[in-house]
């Protein structure tokens, strides 16, 4: 049985690729922008929770009937609105939906208008502990505006 000895060299450059993987995985990834209310902190907590996950993300404030235009101008129906509204590479992104999800959205690349969450379920990224989380469903918002089940999230 052969034995393969790990030097300092191969150990500190491995390190680094290790290191460097999620900077490398937001370079690769379109950014995501985001539209949200005014000091709602579960829309901050959403974009925390993306840049967590790798993503670059910018965001902006908008106020009642501007946020909701804006919601409606990338094809959201109002039955699926939620209180922020993300864009990625061409798709809309409505309430507190998952990085899995987004991504699984974006290598598949659906002829869809984007995903939402209606509503604010607790446990979704950015809506409290994922450990005690409400059962949710992430849509997959259709350009007829029709709605299907992208996936589910069971209650934990």
């Amino acid at each position: 049985m052969k034995r393969y000895l790990i030097g300092r060299r191969e150990l500190m450059l491995a390190s680094a690729a290790v290191a460097l993987a999620p900077a490398a995985r937001a370079e690769e990834e379109p950014p995501i922008h985001v539209v949200k209310g005014r000091g709602c902190e579960c829309c901050e907590a959403w974009v925390d929770y993306l840049r967590e996950q790798g993503f670059k993300v910018t965001d902006e404030v908008s106020m009642g009937t501007l946020l909701i235009r804006f919601k409606m101008d990338q094809g959201i129906p109002a039955k699926a609105f939620s209180c922020h509204t993300g864009t990625v590479d061409g798709y809309a992104l409505e309430g507190h939906v998952p990085a899995a999800d987004i991504r699984r959205l974006l290598n598949e690349r659906p002829d869809a208008v984007g995903l939402a969450v209606p509503g604010m379920p607790y446990g979704s990224p950015g809506m409290g502990s994922e450990d005690s989380r409400d059962a949710y469903d992430v849509l997959l918002v259709r350009r007829d505006g029709s709605l299907e089940i992208f996936t589910s999230y069971q209650a934990a």
